[in-house]
């Protein structure tokens, strides 16, 4: 879109006033340390190290500067503060643009907009953007709570917040509403910020805790508000059903016959977690029987089922990585409508949810039922996301952004033995979009249940709910 010129006496102030506070911004940055060193540790936890990062009203570089990129691009139309930022940080590129005009090249893991209040056409510059993007980008918009408006006007009144004179405030409805209208989705936003001045004890209480709370998160001063882009070519695509087996010899053939045949083609992977039944024995039967099927059966550790898939997923040649769980309670006939809500960009962390349509009398037990949902509630409080089964063994994912929560494995304080946490904490980490997908849940046919020791792995997971606290919720 072509700026329009009717609001270019707007354009031109904004650029003044950026042009004169240039030479002071670095000063007010080293005035107010503690405030941008919280903004800082928020934008680290979703920007990891090592990103390619561009970041639009870049200002004179300073938070680009800090986020350690491999590649960092600033866009912003202050000359004076581009001639700063080039002086200043030359191992990166600035580019004297407009905000609603960019003109770079390269796709980009993180796109971060700054001083949106300072934007005067929000929507050109979320469209100009997404040449830089595809659809594993996440775009981070740096905004002021507008409850703050009448408190940032004083602190510039008296000299304690450099004097911006911003030109509009967006409510947090307005900013979601603008991503959806441009095509975008909103993964959530940290409200970071209570109490913007250190004060001992006091600041690291309201501003790790308190401004975590349900109530007081809506009175923080700055938000974050992490979005995806919903641009995407509908193509078909490659899967791997993973199947978890231990003695799971007499559903072996019928999970074969069963699994549809998906997008590109299905590549079906079981890993035999060392069964004395004859499961694998049964795989390499069905292999010969069933030979314009893409089988094989994987040699996994015998340690638990979380290794049993990782073993799988690390085998895996999909584009798609679903699993299974070899008992067939949740039936394979389902899994397309996984494979579409994944292709159709709906999610990219497809979680299947047990617990919404009627089960068989004996498929879940009452104990199992009530902890499931009280894991649920505490999901949901720590990622900021509905999460209505969390140990559905039905999740599926891309085999890329699992390369990237692979790198997260182990850091949640203790082994999950089932992979169900370690999946769901990964992908909120890596800022993925988690959906919810009811399946229907039946009675297992042949087996045992192999979730025993209900008491000790809710502890288990317990412990890893309070890990997740600390390094999801209050980092």
């Amino acid at each position: 879109m072509i700026p329009s010129p009717q609001f270019e006496d707007i354009r031109r102030s904004i650029r003044e006033k950026n042009n004169s506070i240039a030479q002071q911004r670095e000063g007010w940055i080293k005035r107010n340390p503690y405030y941008y060193s919280e903004v800082l540790k928020s934008l680290r936890f979703i920007v990891p190290e090592g990103s390619k990062v561009l970041h639009i009203r870049c200002s004179t570089g300073f938070l680009l500067n800090e986020l350690k990129p491999s590649v960092g691009v600033g866009v912003d139309d202050s000359d004076q503060q581009i001639a700063l930022a080039r002086t200043t940080y030359s191992n990166m590129e600035f580019h004297h643009q407009s905000p609603e005009q960019p003109e770079v090249k390269g796709i980009f893991d993180y796109i971060i907009i700054s001083s949106v209040e300072d934007i005067v056409d929000l929507k050109a510059v979320l469209d100009g953007i997404k040449r830089n993007a595809d659809h594993a980008t996440r775009f981070i918009l740096m905004h002021y709570n507008f409850l703050w408006h009448p408190f940032v006007q004083l602190a510039e009144a008296l000299h304690l917040k450099i004097p911006q004179r911003l030109h509009n405030w967006l409510s947090l409805n307005d900013i979601n509403n603008m991503l959806r209208l441009s095509h975008y989705e909103p993964v959530h936003t940290k409200k970071v910020v209570i109490f913007p001045f250190y004060v001992p004890l006091l600041s690291y209480f309201l501003n790790r805790f308190i401004a975590r709370l349900p109530l007081f998160r809506q009175l923080t001063m700055t938000r974050l508000t992490v979005a995806r882009l919903l641009d995407m070519k509908e193509k078909e695509y490659s899967v791997t059903v993973v199947v978890p087996c231990k003695n799971e010899a007499g559903n072996v053939e019928d999970a074969v016959k069963r699994i549809p045949e998906m997008g590109k083609g299905t590549e079906i992977i079981f890993g035999d977690d060392k069964s004395t039944d004859g499961t694998k024995e049964k795989v390499l039967e069905m292999i010969k029987k069933y030979k314009k099927r893409k089988i094989k059966v994987v040699d996994s550790p015998g340690i638990c089922k979380a290794e049993n898939v990782w073993t799988c997923f690390d085998h895996a040649k999909g584009d798609i990585l679903m699993i299974l769980d070899a008992d067939l309670t949740v039936i394979p006939e389902e899994l397309p409508y996984f494979y579409e809500a994944i292709t159709r960009n709906y999610g990219e962390f497809i979680n299947g949810s047990r617990l919404v349509y009627p089960m068989h009398k004996d498929a879940m037990k009452p104990i199992n039922m009530l902890g499931n949902k009280f894991f649920s509630t505490l999901f949901s409080y720590i990622l900021d996301t509905t999460i209505k089964d969390t140990l559905c063994g039905t999740k599926v994912l891309w085999r890329k952004d699992y390369e990237k929560i692979k790198k997260l494995r182990g850091s949640w304080g203790i082994q999950d033995r089932w992979g169900d946490y370690e999946l769901i904490f990964g992908a909120a980490k890596r800022h993925l979009k988690i959906v919810d997908l009811p399946v229907h849940y039946m009675d297992r046919t042949y087996g045992e249940t192999k979730m025993t020791n209900r008491f000790r792995n809710g502890w288990i997971m317990l412990r890893m709910c309070f890990v997740s606290l600390r390094k999801i919720k209050f980092y």
